[in-house]
This record gives structure tokens, sequence and C-alpha cells, in this order.
């Protein structure tokens, strides 16, 4: 085995965890029973030990398949396809989340011979804890089941299957027409192993599954253009919901490269406050009004709550429960994807001041108090004591949005949604004459204002800078125009977009449409190597543009071929890492949630401004 490309998985899951799945029929990633729990399948961080669960033709390498994979219209069901010379045989892959049967924790593989006679192996080799615990496995006529310290792991199978080291492996063929259902589930070490399901259990049990993501994906209004893309991502952030608290996590994987071989190999497996606004955003407007609002009440019980942190009133991220440790350690026993290392597992991130999430989290609460419900005053009483602390603080530096690891410095972009989060308070206080220090928050927004017109603007080059004082481009500037801090057409802006427009070796962040964050050469972020484009940052450019095309129909043309360029950089499922590399390639953690919620704000709006429904 070897490690396949990022971009070759797709995604399944049950509301509570996810799995990836590879073009070769390999499940390379699985976490039980959440997220964020330790994983049993590893092996997309180490090929040799991290553990997988692979169904696959018996033909290679000898005779080699075509592979093809795709999404069951309308569902999050994955099939995985094989093409070969003696017939065409598929393995449809999901987590039950509907029906009537209870199914927590379970993993479907039905595996099926459309045409031909063909011979499939199965090996199911699970590495407990990121492969750090030891198992016993044991085979019954049911299956197999692998006992850890404290819970098992039961493999119902159709087929007779055989030990081999920590694992089992299964060889056996079908005919057309003939299927084979494999159940892999988390059981308590009291738990029976249960029975393969027969032939019309295993059909109830995959329509069960279809029937909801259809009802789900019923509740989608988005009609305009590039609406099998925004539905996709919408599907893409139900999966990546953790259904017990409403959280949404950034990604459900960790340790994945940023560059291959290098250092920036971060964990995204929980819940960012900065999403929130474009959670909030992104859903709302296309009619997922009851995730949203899931969201808005995890969010609520962390401002509720507060943080025992002296930094801030809030944590930059939360664990999908809500706890506050996410202390970062890193697994030096495993190798990371394709020798990067090291792989770490937590989020020192958690600790640092990052004022901008101030302004995320007043906007998502103003959106949700404009598109969904109205804040109540016990609410708004933690609201404001919020916008109090940020009146008294937003002059200190800090770790900004990129999350930098050399320092606190003056970033614009924090200052700029300080600046949001005090204009929000003002207008959810007028919206619903909430008592509030008006005047003092009014002094203070237009100081923020004056702040970055005076210091984050650079008149010898006409951009706003990264940091007060500099010249250095941030695509996060691209946020002003989406934010209303900046007029789309305002020629501050207009040269800001013209100038991060640019290639790199002329100073911009541009190649060819894809942006990168910023160049480490001249804005150095305390850490080693470099990275790939950041592909929110291209959707961000294309809404930058779409906005400033409500007066230049130029800018709006361009946005569509940009938004449209775009589309051909997620993988055959619709799906984006965080990053795209020098050669294509998909790096990072993968699927991100950020950069599909982005997607949909984006073709939302360049549809309206185009004369869409």
């Amino acid at each position: 085995m070897s490690y396949q490309p990022i971009e070759n998985y797709g995604i399944i899951g049950n509301l509570r965890t996810a799995a990836l799945v590879g073009m070769d029929g390999s499940i390379d990633w699985l976490c039980l029973p959440h997220f964020d729990s330790p994983s049993v399948f590893a092996a997309i961080l180490d090929d040799r030990k991290g553990g997988r669960f692979r169904i696959a033709l018996a033909t290679e390498p000898e005779s080699p398949s075509r592979h093809k994979q795709f999404y069951w219209p309308d569902t999050a069901i994955l099939v995985t396809r094989f093409l070969h010379a003696d017939g065409l045989g598929q393995v449809e892959d999901y987590m039950p989340v509907g029906g009537t049967r209870p199914a927590p924790d379970e993993l479907v593989r039905r595996v099926r011979v459309v045409r031909g006679r063909l011979p499939f192996r199965m090996e199911c080799r699970p590495a407990f804890d990121y492969a750090r615990a030891t198992h016993k496995v044991f085979a019954s006529e049911h299956g197999a089941r692998f006992e850890t310290a404290g819970w098992s792991l039961g493999l119902a199978s159709p087929v007779p299957v055989r030990i081999d080291g920590t694992g089992v492996t299964a060889d056996f063929t079908l005919g057309e027409g003939e299927v084979a259902t494999f159940i892999l589930s988390r059981m308590d070490p009291s738990d029976t192993q249960r029975c393969c399901p027969n032939t019309d259990e295993s059909e109830e049990l995959f329509r069960d599954t279809v029937e909801y993501w259809r009802r789900w994906l019923s509740k989608c209004t988005y009609t305009g253009r590039w609406r099998e893309m925004v539905q996709r991502s919408a599907m893409t952030l139900r999966l990546l919901s953790f259904e017990p608290t409403g959280a949404i996590v950034a990604a459900p994987t960790c340790g994945l490269p940023e560059r291959i071989g290098g250092a920036r190999n971060w964990d995204y497996r929980y819940t960012w406050i900065r999403d929130a606004a474009f959670t909030l955003y992104a859903l709302l407007r296309i009619g997922i009004t009851e995730e949203a609002t899931r969201f808005k009440d995890w969010l609520k019980d962390r401002w509720q709550e507060g943080s025992s942190s002296e930094i801030s009133p809030l944590q930059v991220m939360y664990g999908i429960d809500g706890r506050s440790d996410l202390t970062e350690t890193t697994l030096d026993h495993l190798e990371g994807y394709r020798g990067s290392r090291p792989v770490r597992l937590g989020n020192a991130a958690h600790q640092q001041l990052q004022l901008d999430i101030y302004g995320e989290l007043m906007d998502a609460v103003y959106l949700h108090n404009k598109y969904a419900e109205p804040v109540g005053y016990d609410d708004w009483k933690h609201l404001r004591q919020l916008v109090d602390w940020l009146c008294d603080n937003w002059q200190r530096p800090d770790e900004g949005i990129w999350e930098v690891r050399g320092g606190r410095q003056q970033f614009v972009h924090s200052k700029f949604q300080c600046w949001v989060g005090v204009d929000r308070g003002l207008r959810l206080a007028d919206k619903r004459s909430f008592p509030a220090d008006r005047a003092r928050w009014l002094k203070v927004r237009d100081q923020i204002y004056e702040e970055i017109m005076n210091k984050g603007w650079d008149p010898g080059r006409q951009v706003f800078g990264q940091t007060l004082g500099s010249n250095v481009l941030d695509a996060s500037s691209l946020l002003m125009p989406l934010m209303f801090f900046m007029a789309p057409n305002d020629p501050r802006m207009l040269s800001t977009i013209d100038a991060i427009l640019q290639p790199l070796d002329k100073g911009g962040l541009s190649a060819d449409g894809l942006i990168y964050r910023y160049d480490p050469k001249v804005a150095p972020d305390g850490l080693e190597g470099t990275e790939g484009t950041f592909s929110i940052c291209s959707f961000w450019l294309v809404e930058a543009l779409t906005r400033a095309g409500h007066t230049d129909p130029n800018r709006l043309e361009e946005a569509r071929l940009l938004f449209e360029q775009m589309i051909g950089y997620s993988n055959h499922l619709g799906l984006y890492a965080e990053q795209t590399g020098p050669s294509g390639e998909a790096l990072g953690n993968f699927p991100q949630a950020f950069t599909h919620l982005a997607l949909i704000s984006a073709a939302f709006n360049l549809d309206r401004a185009l004369g869409g429904s």
C-alpha cells in the first residue's frame, strides 16, 4: 500500500463522527465514537501501522481495474465502483442516520456486482488510539471482534474471516446481482456480536439512509446556478456537524500537512468561534435554519459560560462538547502523511488572543436575530459585557486570524473585526431597544475606524496592510466589504483587490486566481516552510468582486470566471481541502468546513448579482 492523494477521498458520517473512504476502497480515517475521539483507522497518517478497512477487487495488480467514485444523488452515501475486464462491481459506504432502527456508531459497506463475476478481498485492521493501544482479535461465525481497553469493535461479515495478525481478512467472489454487506460497529464489552443483515434488511437500511438525506436536503432553498455544488457543500457541512451539541468541526481530520514534509500539521477537529458568522450566514441564506439555530445555541453556551482564561472572555476554539482544554501534543510514533511530521493532537492556538472572534461572534448573533429568531434580554446582558470588554481591549496586539506563532502584532484584520463587534452591538441595541453604553460604543467604533484608515492604509502602495504601519498584503482584507466595513466600490478597497490579484513575484497574492493568505517571506509567521494557496481566500475574492460588480460589470464578470475556475479545483466529489498545492493537489485537513461555507456564500451572492433566483 502507499499513500493516496488527499483529494482521492470522500467523506461519510453519522453526525457524530466521519470516515474518509479512498478511491481504492480503503477507509483510512475514522475516529469513534466522536470526531475528536482517538482514531480506529489512521492509515492516512501512517500507511504501515495506522490501520485501515479495505474492500477492493482481488485481481490487482495482475489485472488492474479502473476506479470511479461518486455520491448517490442527493445523499451522503458514497459509491466506489470498480470497472474490470471481467465485470463491474461497487462498494456502497455510509453511516446510517435515518430509519426506524437505531444504528449507533455503525458503518455499512455493501458490496455488489452489477455485471460479470468478480473476486474481492476484505481487510479490516484497526489500530486503536492512534495506533498506540493494543487489542485482541476474535473470529466467529458472524465475523470478528476486536477488543481493546473498555470497548470493542465488531465486524459483522457475510463470509468467513481469518485472523491475520492484528486484523482479519476474507476473500470472496460475487456473481451478477449478488450482494455482501459488512457492518462495523462500536460495542460495549457486554454486547453480543451481531449477525450480518440479509439482503432485504440491507436494502431497507440503504433506503432509510437515502430517505433521510433526501428529506434533509429538501430544506435547502437554493435553486440558482451551481445548485449541485451548493447542495454538496451543504451536505458536507451537515456531515461535519455534531448533532448532540450543534457544533460544527472545522474538519474531521488532524495532522494532514499544508506542505508535504512540512510541520504545519494541525488538529482541526474542533469548533472555532471565528466560523460562527460565516456558518450562520451561509446556512440561513439557503434555508438550513434548524442547523443554524443549533449552532447558535452552541455559541450561546460559550458566551454565557465565558472562559477561565485571563487572556480573553472567549477562547478561539472549543471542543465539540464545549470543553476548553485542547492541550497540544504530538504523535511521534506516526510518520505522518507522506512523512509530514509532527502529527499534532490538540491545538495550542486555543490559548491565543485573537480579537477578531468578537466581531465574528457579534455578526453571527446579529444575523440570527435578523433572519431566524430575536435575541432575549438575558443573552443580551452577556453580549453587552463582551462588547464592553472589546471597547477596553481592542488596541492590544494579538495572534490574528491566521494564528501565527511568531508573537503578537497589530493586525489590521483584528482591528476591523473589533469595529464589526462594536458596530453589531450598536445595531442590536438599536434594533431591539436594549440598554447599552451607546455613547462610549459609538466613540470607540469611530476610533477603531480612524485608526485603520490612518495606520492600516498605506498611501504609497495604495493598499491595506497586514498590520498597522505595514504595506504587506493579507488576504483577510478581502473580508472588509463582506462585513460592511468598507464599501465594495471604495477606491481603497478596489486598489487593495487589484494588488492582491497580482502574482507573488510582483508583490501580490495570486496564482491565477488561487490566493495565498500572505507571503511568509515578507510576513514571517514564526513557522518554517511554505504552504499552498488557501481555497477560502479565493472565494472571498469572488465575493468581494461580486459586490464591487454592482457598479462595475467587468468586475462581476471577473467574479464569475474566478468562481467557475475554483469549482475546477474541488475533487471528483465536489470537496475541498484547506489548501491547493503547487501541482493543484489538495493540502491540509480535509474536507474543510470554512471553504464550503465560503463557497455557499459566494455562490449565493454571485447568482443574485447575475440575476438569479
